[in-house]
């Protein structure tokens, strides 16, 4: 298996100061990407594409997990403004927190089946 690593060392300097002026603090997001890394998190950011709102009680059904267990992950989910809950009632309810965490879920799981269906399982 070649390497793939550049056989000879050359930076090209232009390009690296182009991109280094105009990199911005990416930290946020990593933090929002970390906060879908954990694939229950994930499980439920996608169960709030298919469903626009779902309760505490619901989310660990579909998970399989406690109520308490789902209750940690959704605050997860909220704490990184990822999701919005909302009392109803003696229920929580949660959703995705905008148009853009739905389209990230959804535009990622996309890719991946891409990437299935053209007989690659690895990204």
């Amino acid at each position: 298996m070649p390497k793939e690593v550049c056989e000879i060392t050359q930076v090209h300097e232009e390009a690296v100061t182009k991109i280094q002026q105009q990199m911005p603090d990416l930290s946020g997001v990593a933090k929002f990407l970390k906060a879908l890394s954990d694939e229950t998190r994930l499980k439920i950011a996608y169960a709030l594409t298919v469903e626009e709102e779902l309760c505490v009680c619901d989310v660990a059904s579909i998970i399989g997990s406690s109520v308490a267990t789902a209750s940690h992950h959704l605050r997860y989910l909220k704490d990184n403004k990822l999701a919005k809950s909302q009392r109803k009632g003696k229920q929580m309810y949660y959703s995705l927190a905008d148009e853009h965490v739905y389209q990230i879920v959804t535009v990622a799981y996309e890719h991946t089946e891409e990437g299935i269906e053209n007989g690659s399982d690895t990204i």
